[in-house]
């Protein structure tokens, strides 16, 4: 039976708008590589009548990937209606890895069109506008996420879910982000939840960017370069969210969170309550 990526992508939408899940896309939907991944992924803007407006990240971590069980970093698209700001409140019904992660946002000011020789690191940092503290909200559309493998988690747009980008840091406010050593730079994550009336942090965490594929730098690269080789460009305005930069964050309904990224700003958001 022929791969129909149009049909994988419809599924995987489908499960995605009604909050449920499936154990395996069915034959003839269940692609057999990174590039069927890539493919039926690519058809989901259309499926979904959704702008794409960037690209997310996922298992930048050597723990990330163990978890997953990947052999590396996956790519998803960012697509919109999916992305919210700092300080928005956002549904957590439906959404079963119930996490938060504190993330690098990178903000394309250039075009990367693909080529055949790999970019360099100073060549991708040269295209970028701006830096932003962010938080995914990652779901994925398979019950067992850990054991469907790559092609498939492709599919699902990598785990791909809702997001919270905070501004950039004015000019004049703190370090020039492209001075800092962003492997180093330490990044402080809470949860606050409602514990007997009272507002508590329940969760206080911290993380650096060394956690993100060694560097967001290199994490960015990595997915010009990954971009590249399917035949994709990295556009000009693209958001790039490159992965959590510290051990996720266990959420609930009703919970707040909040993320410091220091001299880069911070960002935070709130999950509804449960209805009812």
């Amino acid at each position: 039976m022929s791969f129909d990526p149009r049909a994988a992508a419809r599924s995987i939408w489908a499960h995605w708008q009604a909050g449920t899940v499936l154990d395996h896309l069915p034959p003839g939907q269940r692609p057999s590589s990174r590039a069927e991944g890539y493919e039926a992924q690519a058809l989901l803007p259309e499926v979904a009548g959704r702008v794409p407006l960037g690209w997310k990240l996922a298992a930048t971590s050597i723990e990330g990937q163990r978890h997953i069980n990947v052999s590396g970093p996956l790519a998803g698209r960012l697509l919109g209606g999916q992305i919210g700001r700092d300080g928005d409140t956002f549904p957590l019904a439906g959404n079963r890895m119930r996490v938060a992660e504190p993330e690098f946002t990178f903000h394309m000011g250039r075009d990367l069109p693909p080529r055949a020789s790999d970019y360099t690191v100073d060549e991708v940092m040269a295209a970028v506008a701006s830096l932003h503290p962010s938080i995914e909200l990652p779901d994925s559309r398979f019950a067992d996420f850990t054991v469907v493998g790559e092609a498939q988690l492709l599919a699902d747009n990598a785990c791909a879910g809702r997001y919270a980008l905070g501004d950039a840091p004015e000019p004049g406010a703190g370090a020039d982000w492209r001075s800092l050593d962003l492997a180093a730079h330490r990044v402080r994550g809470q949860v606050f939840r409602k514990v007997d009336g009272e507002e508590t942090c329940v969760i206080d965490r911290e993380g650096q960017g060394a956690n993100v594929l060694d560097d967001p730098r290199l994490a960015l690269t990595w997915l010009v370069n990954e971009l590249s080789a399917l035949g994709l460009g990295l556009g000009r305005r693209s958001l790039v969210t490159t992965g959590t930069c510290m051990k996720p964050l266990a959420i609930a309904p009703g919970d707040r969170v909040e993320v410091d990224f220091g001299v880069l700003g911070r960002v935070g958001l709130k999950l509804a309550p449960e209805a009812g």
